[in-house]
């Protein structure tokens, strides 16, 4: 079966008209379900290596695909909108939906699907119910914009190059004219940062309620499938929605990072299209294939493994579960004791004390996810709590946490926790790990340990000025052998994943039986079906594309000096070779803080885009700066376009916002 690219406009209710490009399977009789992925990535030259690569494995098995520029980026018509998930993109949305379900190819069934800002409307749009949308996928994707994004990370701000990427390349014309007239850049180029608008909005709420599912997960009633991985960031939302969202759900979560499993790294890679298929033929084709009979819940169980950046693929099983955490777990209570020991049995009442180092962390990663390096230099700048050597295996499934009794004398102050597995020889592995501000929150502080803890405890005790702290650690799996320990890791700082707060300040942690423990969610071993995975197509590239490079930031460079200023940095480059040209992109990030002086940290990205085109050049540049004082942060981007060397625009825009707990 060969596959028809197909490029087409579909009109909106006021006019503008979007940018599809359809994948349509050739040599099948009668009309196929339509798939539908919709974002602002450009899928005419940032994508399109990726976009048929994904496509023609689906429409060689009878799914049109639907791959669509949101309005105002890439090929489509309008006002480039105001930031992510607005609702004028969902209403787009239905529109878009609409339209495919009509079309004399479509069999009037539509799925939605996508990975990250892609599982992310496919969530939103399902909460609408347009008729003719029936299931969704999505991969790697978040049910709460505020804590879980990639914007305030456990609800503190993060800015990563992700803030700098997307206020870049969605002020480019669209490929492959790139045209520069006066109406193309003023929609285009003199478009307002996005996050100029997220750095005003530092609290939950309004802003951030609209695009979440969570907490009224009764919204989505539609079939969905969540596929996420223990090294992405967003993974927390496939155990919540599994367990709260009312419709048919199915979950499979393996150990990768952000990006769909069949090109993960790292691996195992598996060929999940596959099961995407059996998911899109049972609720678009009706096909009675068992899927549904199955277990829902499959995890990859992640076994030991030293730090290791450059790691091919991470040990373990695969094993299928009726819920997660599964019924069967078991909540394992370890007390913080003042010999900086985790045990089973209460300590008596004390204290330790940390003084907060705002350069620490770094160790931990650019989010909670990814590969990260050996974790000792971040254990030295906090308080760290060991267990003796295990006796047996102990295996985790679910979310760690951490219940506190503490105090600081400064505020804002954040709190963190690591968990981490310390080998014989002493290396140190991050398991996973967590924040939060150290103001009371009614979403994060329900007030004990889970119910189903092994020996039931008293709620966490706060005397006089202490607050009492719930610090739920991001969902994992892990496999702790016997001779090893478990490490908790406490401390005040996670840079540059989490924005420094600006006072020095010491802060303390009360021990006892009522004050501070770390409760693991243990899984006794049980018989299970362990599912085999198949390993991927060989990918495929369209005609006349070639790509190279690596742009997503995986090694980083640290400098710290002994007047405590650090500085770590990276760089990406990338380029695609079109039958029209060639693009090239390359970007660049630092961040510093003086551990003597938190409030002037800085963040400070450029980024830098050429299209090469037949007797003409363009070049976009950005320059991205955060900083700020005591009492505010400070706002800078800028924008350059030069043809053939010249400057033919340029655009400014400085903002500087309260700091309001960052």
């Amino acid at each position: 079966m060969t596959v028809q690219l197909l490029p087409a406009r579909i009109p909106m209710r006021d006019g503008i008209e979007l940018a599809v490009t359809l994948y349509l399977p050739e040599g099948v009789s009668g009309p196929v379900p339509a798939l539908l992925e919709y974002l602002p990535y450009r899928k005419d030259d940032a994508m399109a290596a990726r976009d048929y690569e994904l496509y023609s494995y689906l429409a060689r098995r009878g799914y049109a695909g639907a791959r669509v520029d949101i309005r105002g980026t890439g090929a489509s018509d309008g006002e480039r909108p105001g930031g992510e998930y607005t609702e004028q993109e969902q209403r787009d949305a239905e529109d878009v939906i609409a339209w495919l379900a009509v079309q004399p190819w479509c069999s009037g069934a539509v799925g939605m699907w996508g990975i990250s800002w892609g599982g992310f409307n496919a969530i939103q749009v399902a909460l609408r119910r347009p008729p003719a949308l029936k299931a969704i996928i999505a991969v790697d994707a978040s049910d709460d914009l505020f804590h879980d994004d990639v914007h305030y990370i456990d609800g503190l701000l993060h800015i990563d190059e992700y803030a700098l990427m997307i206020d870049h390349i969605n002020a480019l014309p669209p490929a492959p004219d790139f045209s520069v007239d006066e109406h193309t850049l003023t929609r285009r180029f003199d478009s307002p940062p996005w996050l100029a608008t997220w750095l005003g909005q530092q609290r939950d709420g309004p802003y951030w309620r609209r695009g979440s599912l969570r907490p009224d997960y009764g919204r989505l009633t539609l079939p969905a499938f969540l596929i996420g991985g223990w090294l992405d960031g967003y993974r927390d939302s496939v155990p919540r929605m599994l367990a709260r969202v009312p419709a048919p759900v199915k979950a499979l979560i393996g150990p990768w990072n952000h990006s769909f499993p069949h090109n993960a790294a790292p691996g195992p890679k598996i060929e999940w299209r596959a099961e995407a298929v059996r998911w899109w033929d049972h609720w678009l084709k009706g096909a009675d294939n068992g899927i549904m009979a199955e277990p829902p819940v499959t995890v990859y169980v992640r076994h030991w493994h030293p730090p290791d950046l450059g790691l091919a693929e991470i040990p373990g099983r695969w094993r299928t579960e009726t819920a997660l955490p599964p019924e069967r777990t078991v909540y394992q209570v370890w007390y913080c004791g003042p010999e900086r020991n985790l045990s089973a049995a209460p300590p008596p009442d004390g204290s330790v004390s940390l003084r907060y180092v705002p350069s620490a962390g770094a160790q931990a990663g650019n989010w909670w996810g990814e590969l990260t390096t050996d974790q000792r230099d971040a254990d030295s700048y906090s308080m760290v709590f060991d267990t003796a050597q295990l006796e047996d295996d102990i295996e985790i499934l679910g979310f760690p946490a951490v219940e506190m009794a503490c105090h600081a004398d400064a505020e804002p102050l954040h709190w963190f926790g690591r968990l981490c597995d310390v080998a014989p020889d002493g290396e140190v592995t991050l398991v996973t790990g967590g924040g939060r501000s150290g103001q009371p929150d009614p979403m994060r502080d329900p007030g004990s340990l889970p119910a189903a803890a092994a020996e039931p405890v008293p709620t966490v005790q706060s005397p006089g000025a202490a607050s009492a702290l719930r610090l739920e650690l991001h969902v994992t799996s892990w496999v702790f052998p016997r001779g090893h320990r478990i490490r908790l890791a406490l401390s005040n700082a996670m840079w540059p994943m989490t924005w420094p707060t600006p006072a020095q300040a010491t802060a303390t942690v009360l021990l006892g039986p009522a004050h501070t423990r770390l409760a693991l969610p243990v899984i006794p071993p049980a018989m299970r079906e362990e599912p085999a995975f198949g390993p991927p197509e060989p990918a495929e590239l369209p005609p006349g594309v070639q790509s190279w490079g690596e742009m997503v930031p995986a090694r980083w460079n640290l400098l710290r000096d002994d007047t405590g200023a650090a500085s770590i940095w990276w760089r990406g480059a990338s380029g695609t070779q079109f039958s029209w040209g060639q693009v090239t992109d390359e970007e660049y990030m630092r961040y510093d803080v003086r551990d003597d002086d938190p409030a002037r940290a800085s963040a400070h990205g450029e980024a830098r885009t050429e299209v090469h085109l037949p007797g003409r050049l363009l070049s976009l540049c950005s320059v991205l700066d955060v900083d700020g004082d005591e009492r505010s942060l400070r706002y800078r981007f800028r924008r350059e376009l030069r043809q053939d060397g010249v400057m033919i625009r340029e655009r400014s825009w400085e903002h500087r916002y309260p700091r309001d707990g960052h």
